[in-house]
């Protein structure tokens, strides 16, 4: 079994890292700086901001179409993230000292399964999940916060 862990595009948010915080402000985006590290987990790169960076916090829609299962959460995206990170049978950095929530769904979009994980059981968990057949992609959510992670599919 083997499968794919992939940033999100850091296109749709490239040009608002150039607009003042009142225009972000109005799109209820928030500009920061990482003061610590952990803290401030880029969904493009998939890795900590490192003290300093500059990031958005926005809301981003992690699931939708046909189905009860649309979300959306915030995320951070730091500026520096110009390509998305790609992972094969393997966990990006960031999921390594977080609790998370595992949700597999089938290919119609619906929830088939779900678990917790606990700090660097993410692996172990993806490859639970993915054994079931029906599973064909797996969202990933800090467990505490709820905010979406990252999506593993079946490659």
């Amino acid at each position: 079994m083997h499968y794919l862990i992939e940033g999100i595009d850091p296109a749709p948010y490239r040009q608002l890292f150039e607009l003042d915080d009142a225009a972000l402000a109005a799109r209820n985006i928030v500009r920061v700086t990482a003061d610590g590290k952990p803290g401030f987990p880029c969904r493009v790169t998939l890795d900590e901001a490192e003290v300093g960076e500059t990031l958005l916090l926005l809301n981003h829609t992690s699931r939708d179409g046909a189905t009860p299962y649309c979300a959306s959460h915030a995320i951070f995206v730091r500026e520096a993230g110009t390509a998305p990170a790609r992972f094969v049978d393997s966990v990006p950095p960031v999921f390594g000292p977080r609790k998370l929530s595992l949700r597999g769904f089938d290919a119609s979009g619906m929830m088939v399964d779900a678990m917790i994980t606990e700090p660097g059981e993410a692996a172990g968990g993806l490859e639970t999940l993915f054994a079931n057949p029906e599973i064909v992609e797996i969202d990933v959510h800090n467990a505490v916060r709820g905010c979406f992670a990252a999506r593993a599919r079946r490659a």
